[in-house]
């Protein structure tokens, strides 16, 4: 809440054909990060192709900051879960492929490309794509949960550290270098990680 005791602009959620307004409007967002970019969207953009009135928008969202942490936050509402394949190796290997399959192309890859872009512009960005990853990280923690029931992981893994130690390679790749990602790489990555657990390389550090 503001000081005024207003909600933050873009952070009601509501039903009925207000929730129908603010899925139109993330859907505009999507389209307009992947056709133009951060720097090319615009709250004109995003009214014109959701059909919301561009008062509405502003009053709601406020600006294209806005709009794009309101789109990162309704992505973190979903219902997705992790795998669960019946072995770490295997659910760590389905993370992978995961993370290729929305970086390994162009076209899949570029509004998630721009969400990242615009946290480097952007504070407010930053933040709404470090509180997505955060939480579907901690989602993924079951992950490692399971594994250590299984006697897969030696008790006390960082589960945490196991999910994102998936995922950095593939980031680094797509993200940094611009290398492609592939089936294979994410499979390489997965079952490195799957040893260095049962290595106990994600036990907590002894000080």
């Amino acid at each position: 809440m503001t000081a005024q005791g207003d909600p933050t602009p873009g952070t009601v959620r509501p039903g009925g054909r207000t929730a129908r307004t603010r899925l139109a409007v993330r859907d505009a967002v999507l389209t307009g990060l992947a056709e133009h970019g951060y720097p090319g969207l615009t709250v004109e953009y995003v009214a014109e192709r959701s059909g919301v009135h561009k008062t509405t928008v502003y009053r709601r969202w406020g600006s294209v900051e806005g709009l794009v942490a309101d789109a990162l936050d309704l992505a973190g509402e979903d219902t997705w879960t992790p795998p669960d394949t019946g072995s770490l190796e295997g659910d760590l290997r389905a993370l992978a492929r995961e993370v290729t399959e929305t970086f390994g192309s162009a076209s899949a890859a570029a509004a998630p490309t721009a969400f990242v872009a615009a946290a480097f512009q952007s504070d407010r960005a930053a933040e709404a794509l470090r509180a997505f990853y955060t939480e579907r990280f901690a989602r993924c923690e079951s992950v490692v949960r399971r594994a250590v029931e299984r006697d897969e992981a030696p008790p006390g893994t960082d589960a945490g550290a196991v999910v994102r130690a998936v995922s950095a390679p593939l980031f680094f790749r797509a993200l940094v270098t611009r290398e492609p990602i592939d089936v294979p790489l994410a499979d390489q990555t997965a079952a490195a990680v799957a040893v260095a657990v049962r290595a106990g390389a994600y036990l907590p550090a002894r000080r």
